[in-house]
């Protein structure tokens, strides 16, 4: 059942997170919906009895990831610039969200009549002091977010991020402290107050502390002796997680410990944060479960007052931190912006605070405040993370540090449709740059022709283009087709007005042919072939003619050439990236054709699995120039063989420097397809380059 449940909390937490993602919410926010739906809340799969404590340790796991990422933001060399500003505010917003807390929900507590069986007044106050110190955890990883997707940059931005770093790190310090004080006003500790508080409770922080520095020295010295990632990774989680369990079994704090040893880290002279970077591949699985099993815990049925007491939670939390703010922007004369703003940054929270929910109801002696806390403390972060990250955003607009909108706006406001699963296509007319090159001369007689549809009126031109460079490198004569309806003979003369226009400006005539016919893919595959053409160039189909390319490339013998249009069209750098010497046979005429109208700097980007042995890469990259040499005729190129554990985001990061990407693609079965994908469409959804694709035939058949 423990494997089932782990299945369903990432597949649900992963889907609903997608969802929410669409009505642009943050992750957390579905995997805790998603852990309501699978709890007692919902269709009740996950629960105490289904289930037991089996998935603590995944818990145990993300509290300590998640308190050594918050290390990793707590840099002294950044904070010492600003380090009485940021002191006096992360003082004055966390005793304003303590105290603001503590007041709203006791006063709730006692004007709305709330009693338990069994609680005087000092179990009151016990509770409404456990809520003030989680109270005021912030969000590190939704506020990183935020300030990575706007590119944030500037005082402001710094303050924030090291204000929600202390933030934390006086969060787990002062929850310590109030543990001491419950367990001694509740009568389950037999310690006097001062003991109890003070020495057993800076004791107790001071060994946390320690424990965390220890492990950060002895991570420093064991990552210094490796190197892939693999390994730090697998060393680093070793190391973490024990360090985990030992301040478990000693009663320390795993949260302080683990904030401590990211600090060591990050404040090194030689700040080698790799293993912040390494940890990061391991961590999103973890948090899946760790969240949408926090959402598990949030009954909505028996929430009632609780509920009610959530939202006051959550109100009193960021009033205390807003006016707490403005009290310390004040102190220090700190600029007005800072005081007005800086509070609404420290709105979300998450992972800390429900890690401290997860401490108290791990503790026998505080289970019965742990029934109340949690769907308090849940539905506040509900609202956090609903709310949080768009007040982060407007914050940092507000101050003018957000120097570029989110990717997402970025594609929208430059017309860019990918990302979505659609193919990325130039809006509008292509942007075709006039001809500058020499103009080329026919042959006489000519070889034959290269054929190209002229359908679209919008890229007609660009295609033309492209075919004719073909066609003087095959030394034919550029062919345009037009497949009308039977009996639409109107306009026939200034049908092909555009091509003609672009096929002269290089030098060429152009021969033309219209075919009646009903189907336009039946259409050009009876004129390629009764043409005999070489080659056939098409303008990446239409959602409409989506079917056409099909057609045509299962049924000609040519190869066919498809052009899908990006910004404007240059032909200066090309890279074509290959996974074997047969796929440069079959693109070397194409990238011939292209290197030879004039200047051109090419490059082969041959790629590998990233296994694959040194030894291997250099026999394949002389095999490789060795083939390049051994051509008749040579066009300059540069060969990168490279290993990839994604051929398409190098591809991606490699088309940056270019201006046109040429790729094979071969006519694979539809199951095939259908099965292993194809990796020209995948470019095609993706690359915003001008993208020439080969179909190529699938020698496999």
């Amino acid at each position: 059942m423990t494997t089932l449940g782990v299945a369903l909390l990432l597949a649900t937490g992963f889907l609903v997170a997608k969802i929410c993602q669409c009505f642009r919410l943050p992750s957390v926010t579905g995997y805790i919906v998603a852990g309501v739906l699978l709890g007692p809340s919902g269709i009740d799969l996950i629960n105490a009895h289904s289930v037991g404590s089996d998935l603590d340790h995944f818990t145990s796991i993300a509290l300590m990831l998640i308190s050594f990422g918050i290390g990793e933001h707590v840099e002294l060399k950044k904070l010492s610039e600003q380090m009485r500003t940021v002191a006096w505010i992360s003082a004055c917003e966390a005793l304003g969200a303590f105290v603001f807390v503590f007041t709203a929900v006791f006063l709730t507590l006692h004007l709305t009549g709330v009693i338990v069986d069994g609680w005087q007044l000092k179990n009151y106050i016990a509770l409404s002091l456990l809520l003030a110190a989680v109270g005021l955890a912030t969000a590190p990883a939704a506020t990183l977010l935020v300030t990575r997707e706007i590119k944030a940059s500037g005082p402001f931005t710094a303050s924030l991020l090291a204000i929600v770093a202390i933030d934390n790190a006086l969060a787990i310090m002062i929850f310590g402290f109030v543990i001491a004080f419950v367990q001694q006003i509740t009568g389950l500790s037999g310690d006097g107050l001062l003991n109890t508080v003070f020495l057993n409770g800076f004791l107790s922080i001071g060994q946390s502390l320690l424990l965390g520095l220890l492990t950060g020295l002895l991570l420093d010295q064991v990552l210094s002796h490796l190197k892939s990632r693999r390994e730090m990774m697998t060393g680093a989680l070793a190391l973490l997680l024990l360090c985990s369990e030992l301040a478990s079994y000693l009663n320390l704090s795993s949260l302080l410990a683990g904030m401590a040893a990211g600090f060591i880290l990050v404040n090194k002279a030689k700040r080698d944060v790799r293993i912040f970077r390494a940890l990061n591949d391991f961590e999103p699985p973890i948090y899946v479960i760790f969240f949408t099993l926090a959402g598990t815990h949030l009954d909505i049925k028996a929430m009632g007052a609780a509920g009610v007491l959530g939202g006051i939670y959550f109100l009193a939390r960021i009033c205390g931190k807003i006016s707490g703010v403005a009290l310390g922007s004040r102190i220090t004369n700190a600029p007005v912006v800072m005081g007005r703003y800086l509070g609404m940054g420290l709105l979300p929270q998450a992972g800390v605070a429900i890690g401290l929910v997860f401490l108290i109801a791990g503790d026998p002696g505080l289970s019965e405040y742990s029934v109340m806390i949690t769907p308090v403390v849940l539905t506040g972060v509900f609202i956090s993370e609903l709310l949080g990250p768009s007040a982060v955003r407007f914050a940092i607009h507000q101050v003018g540090e957000a120097h570029v909108d989110s990717e997402e706006m970025q594609q929208e406001k430059e017309g860019r449709t990918g990302g979505n699963g659609e193919p990325i296509q130039s809006s509008g007319e292509v942007e075709l740059v006039p001809w500058t090159w020499k103009k080329l001369s026919p042959q006489v007689p000519s070889r034959g022709v290269v054929a190209f549809g002229a359908a679209n009126d919008a890229n007609v031109a660009g295609v033309a283009r492209f075919a004719t460079i073909f066609a003087h490198h095959f030394r034919c004569l550029p062919m345009a087709i037009r497949v009308v309806e039977p009996g639409d003979d109107a306009n026939l003369p200034s049908l092909f007005h555009r091509e003609l226009k672009e096929v002269t400006s290089m030098g060429y005539p152009m021969v033309s042919e219209v075919v009646p016919d009903l189907s336009v893919a039946s259409g050009l595959v009876a004129a390629i072939e009764y043409n005999s053409a070489k080659l056939m160039v098409l303008g990446y189909p239409s959602k409409a003619n989506g079917d056409v390319l099909g057609v045509v490339a299962d049924n000609v013998s040519c190869p066919v050439l498809v052009v899908r249009f990006f910004g404007q069209v240059h032909t200066e750098r090309i890279l074509v990236p290959i996974l074997s010497l047969a796929d440069l046979e079959e693109l070397h005429p194409v990238v011939l054709a292209l290197g030879l109208i004039g200047e051109h700097q090419v490059k082969l980007l041959y790629l590998f699995d990233s296994e694959e042995p040194d030894t291997i890469l250099l026999q394949k990259e002389q095999e490789l120039c060795r083939w390049l040499a051994d051509q008749e005729q040579e066009v300059s190129v540069t060969v990168n063989v490279i290993k990839t554990d994604s051929r398409v985001e190098t591809i991606l990061a490699e088309s940056e420097k270019c201006d046109l990407v040429v790729i094979g693609a071969t006519r694979e079965p539809a199951i095939k397809k259908f099965f292993f994908g194809s990796l020209a469409e995948t470019l095609v959804k993706n690359i915003q380059k001008t993208l020439l694709i080969v179909y190529m035939q699938d020698k496999s058949r």
